[in-house]
């Protein structure tokens, strides 16, 4: 292995034990708690090290966040393929997407919450981002009829986050969340000329 190939390599290293170091931290401690100078504590490099790899706490954050839509899109994938019919893949999706903003709140807070430096909605998005709205576009693509596909993906990704979001911020009661994820799964597998005898 040359001198190079080892540099990158412990460069990259250092990089994802940054972005891990500050997810676990914000996932324990929540995102005030993420300091440049305590994870450069937490992970035993200088300041300056860290500044090397990242200028600042948003650029970790916007790190954290492409890594979490990577994880987000495994899970919806794996929704997606263990059901059959167009309704229930919805259900599956939308389920799996709740239960990532219940169980991984910081890292969510990271994706979809907080400012971070990341191109949402433009063909400039990091590709995980895309894909993981791909999964989400694919969930809805048999319910979509004459609809433009894209705008009803972002109106049913929409409607998740209002759901997940109000109710973590106890705007919404808690105890009600799966009847409200059960109406809009149901509401929008009803969309006319959706393809709902296709459910």
């Amino acid at each position: 292995m040359s001198i190079q190939t080892r540099r990158e390599r412990e460069r990259a290293d250092r990089e994802r034990l940054i972005i891990e170091t500050a997810r676990d931290l914000a996932e324990s401690e929540g995102w005030d708690a993420v300091t440049t100078r305590r994870l450069a504590q937490e992970i035993e490099y200088s300041q300056p090290v860290l500044y090397s790899h990242f200028n600042g706490k948003t650029a970790i954050m916007t790190a954290v966040a492409v890594e979490g839509c990577t994880i987000l899109t495994a899970l919806l994938r794996t929704a997606r393929a263990s059901a059959s019919t167009p309704r229930d893949v919805l259900s599956a999706v939308g389920t799996a997407y709740a239960d990532f903003a219940e169980e991984r709140p910081a890292l969510y807070d990271a994706m979809f919450t907080h400012a971070v430096d990341l191109p949402f909605a433009t063909a400039e998005a990091p590709l995980p981002l895309q894909e993981a709205f791909g999964e989400l576009r694919e969930a809805i693509r048999p319910l979509a009829g004459a609809d433009d596909l894209d705008v009803l993906t972002e109106t049913w990704w929409a409607g998740l986050h209002g759901l997940v979001t109000l109710m973590r911020d106890g705007r919404l009661l808690r105890e009600h969340q799966q009847l409200r994820l059960a109406t809009m799964i149901g509401r929008f597998a009803e969309i006319p000329g959706s393809g709902k005898d296709q459910a």
